[in-house]
């Protein structure tokens, strides 16, 4: 049974999330498409892009990313410490570099600010407290990244319609050894999936885009061409991606739903860097592992799943796993089917138990999945 988002994302059970989003019928609408012929690749830079842009706006940090023909994973922090910590004037600047947003907050963010009376500034106060909310908020970081991919492919399409299939899954990463097996996962599906052979060659993910940071090269973003849409019908279009929001509205009956800037202000939008490591798990705001040992691991895993090479076994386990008390086969098995044998949370055996009592369920699916990954084998 499909659940409510507000009980999936449940920012007093974990920051960490994983979520997945597919393009409509699981067309090949971002690679290789074997029966037109067409090739999309690009498209797989535009996500990867918005990705890091979008974690400069929002206070929601990327650890890791994974963009394929026809769907893409996420792992991020939400960070609601941070937008609690904004003043209004930074979180209106925040937002209003992809929304518009109504004529009293342009008003107030312009020269124009000393000529407004007590009462419309308390009203922009309020658009503050309600944009503040949103800039950690999962479900809005998603919303903004699939509307705007879909415009950009609906103009070069020069069409109408869905891009993507519905709305996104996401997995709630409960504990350490939950983030560091869906970050693996991640990182490895372009060499699951026959797309590369190896981490450097495994194109717009997050673990190429280290490896390449740590070679002193930068990260390169790949714009869309910024394409005027034919017709008012095919804008307007553009806005059924995403589910409508009424609250602007509810503080301000006379406007309209929000709607994303032209692709040519998006396009101007920084890109973050990804998120830093930090073996002593000190630092919050920091995937709480080190660096060299997580791509030791991925690099371990990605050559024991290869698809030539499946069920070969490293000769020995990764110390990271060995730290965190997981089993080496059961992790590789469980990068093979990772989103099959979890369902909207992951984490150790006692850590799902938890959280199916908080949420009044008799059990979650993907306690034996995690008994497998999570608890080591006694030698």
């Amino acid at each position: 049974m499909t659940r409510p988002r507000s009980s999936l994302v449940s920012l007093s059970d974990t920051p960490w999330y994983h979520v997945v989003n597919r393009c409509v019928r699981r067309a090949f609408l971002c690679g290789q498409d074997s029966a037109t012929g067409q090739n999309f690749d690009h498209r797989r830079g535009w996500i990867e892009t918005r990705i890091r842009e979008l974690a400069s706006v929002f206070t929601i940090d990327v650890a890791a990313y994974a963009v394929m023909s026809n769907h893409y994973h996420v792992v991020l922090r939400v960070d609601a410490d941070r937008a609690q910590a904004l003043s209004d004037d930074a979180v209106l600047r925040r937002w209003t570099q992809l929304f518009t947003g109504p004529q009293l907050v342009q008003r107030y963010l312009s020269e124009a600010r000393g000529q407004m009376g007590q009462a419309e500034c308390d009203k922009v106060a309020e658009f503050a407290a309600l944009y503040r909310s949103r800039l950690h908020d999962l479900s809005w970081f998603m919303r903004v990244l699939n509307e705007s991919i879909a415009r950009q492919a609906n103009a070069e399409d020069d069409c109408t319609g869905r891009f993507w299939e519905g709305r996104f899954k996401s997995q709630a990463l409960l504990d350490e050894q939950a983030l560091l097996a869906a970050m693996a996962y991640v990182d490895l599906n372009p060499i699951r999936a026959g797309m590369a052979e190896s981490l450097q060659g495994s194109e717009h993910t997050s673990i190429k885009a280290r490896l390449d940071d740590l070679q002193g090269q930068p990260f390169v973003p790949v714009l869309a061409p910024v394409v005027v849409p034919l017709s008012a019908e095919q804008a307007a279009s553009d806005l059924t991606e995403a589910a409508k929001v009424t609250e602007e509205n509810a503080l301000c009956p006379s406007l309209v739903l929000p709607s994303l800037l032209p692709e040519a202000e998006l396009a101007a939008l920084p890109e973050a860097p990804l998120m830093p490591f930090d073996v002593t798990s000190r630092f919050e705001q920091a995937i709480p592992f080190g660096l060299q040992e997580y791509i030791e691991l991925v690099d371990t895993m990605g050559h024991a799943v290869h698809p030539t090479k499946r069920g070969v076994m490293p000769a020995t386990t990764p110390p990271i796993l060995t730290r965190l008390g997981m089993d080496a086969e059961g992790f590789i098995n469980a990068a093979d089917h990772f989103f099959k044998d979890f369902a909207s949370a992951v984490g150790t055996p006692a850590k799902l138990i938890e959280i199916a009592a908080q949420r009044q369920q008799r059990a979650l699916r993907g306690l034996a999945a995690a008994k497998k990954v999570f608890e080591r084998k006694a030698a």
